[in-house]
């Protein structure tokens, strides 16, 4: 059902969001970080009709060891209200 290794991408502003979102697995250690990747891609401006520069980040994060024991309780209390709905 979770595979790994998982990868986030963005460019330009969503960056911030996506290293947040990074930090939080790894910090609830829900991930592991494997390998940060860092460039530049070239885009078209719309307003100005002409290529730009916007930066990218490719972080790529493993599940963690405790990720399926951290994980269960969660899955077990959804599998268990999900059968008491359908009594």
């Amino acid at each position: 059902m979770y595979y790994s290794p998982y990868m986030l991408t963005c460019i330009c502003t969503a960056i911030t969001t996506v290293v947040t979102i990074a930090e939080i697995l790894k910090n609830n250690g829900l991930a592991t970080e494997k390998k940060v990747l860092t460039s530049t891609v070239g885009m078209k401006d719309e307003n100005k009709g002409r290529m730009v520069q916007k930066a990218k980040i490719e972080i790529v994060l493993e599940k963690s060891d405790k990720f399926d024991k951290l994980m269960a309780p969660a899955n077990t209390t959804e599998s268990e209200a999900v059968a008491d709905d359908k009594k």
